[in-house]
């Protein structure tokens, strides 16, 4: 369980796995635990780093400054501590941002980027969820019903045919225990709301996949692909049996996709 001193933060991170680097980032109100379903498909082929982005899991402090770029800036601090000068970059939702940030800050040591059901695009219908979610966490009873209203959110059709399904993930939730707090997912909400991306899309020079969820209610394909159009070296494929939480709702073909690029596109 490793950790890394910052100026700012001590950051939290993963290492599992051998084979080329891959850097994975989280998405909003996520953590290193977020990529659980899809690290075993991934191991065998890849080095794969997961930190906990500020505000969440085992980073600390949860209130040291938010700012998104700080977040990129802090994966980069990884990468370089670990003696790592070439590298693959994933992300989801905020983490596909981020991964797009990354690779335009240090094109040189970018081998490739993947970004998962993200849109380089401002969706007021989303922007509104977190902030009833938020109002639902605060209620009495709120860290069970919170959970409840985000799932439908989250995850495609698939996920709600088996009720229990529903009842494992929140029962985990509940459980895991570095579970972002109300306070510190307000924290990163905020931040969120605040991120200017700095990353052009036609100034990204390494090879790039975007992977759409066809269910997807926070960034809907339609909506965000135009936003990606214009990256010179895209490869692009959408799931059409997935929720926003495309790595939970499709690991395998997440899993497929990822690896058929970056063997195509090798450090």
């Amino acid at each position: 369980m490793p950790d890394l001193p910052l100026d700012d933060v001590t950051l939290h991170y993963e290492i599992d796995g051998n084979g080329p680097p891959l850097l994975l980032l989280a998405g909003m109100l996520s953590d290193s635990a977020a990529w659980a379903g899809l690290l075993p498909l991934l191991t065998d082929h890849f080095t794969v780093i997961r930190p906990d982005n500020r505000t969440t899991g085992r980073t600390v402090p949860w209130d040291a400054p938010a700012d998104c770029g700080l977040m990129a800036h802090d994966a980069l601090a990884l990468m370089n501590h670990l003696g790592i000068d070439r590298f693959h970059v994933a992300g989801h939702s905020l983490g596909g941002l981020l991964s797009l940030e990354i690779a335009h800050m240090e094109p040189d040591h970018v081998a490739s980027c993947t970004i998962l059901a993200s849109g380089r695009i401002r969706v007021p219908r989303t922007a509104a969820v977190f902030s009833a979610l938020m109002a639902v966490r605060r209620a009495p009873q709120g860290e069970e019903m919170w959970l409840r209203a985000l799932y439908p959110w989250l995850f495609g059709h698939g996920f709600f045919e088996d009720p229990a399904q529903v009842e494992t993930a929140l029962a985990a939730s509940l459980a895991y225990p570095h579970a972002q707090t109300a306070d510190a997912m307000a924290h990163q909400i905020a931040a969120f709301g605040a991120f200017r991306p700095q990353a052009k899309p036609n100034d990204i020079t390494c090879p790039a996949l975007v992977l759409y969820a066809g269910q997807d209610l926070m960034v809907p394909p339609a909506a965000a692909q135009p936003s990606f159009a214009s990256i010179p070296n895209l490869t692009e494929a959408t799931i059409e049996a997935a929720g926003h939480s495309i790595h939970w709702d499709a690991p395998q073909e997440v899993a497929g996709h990822l690896t058929e690029f970056l063997a195509a596109n090798p450090i």
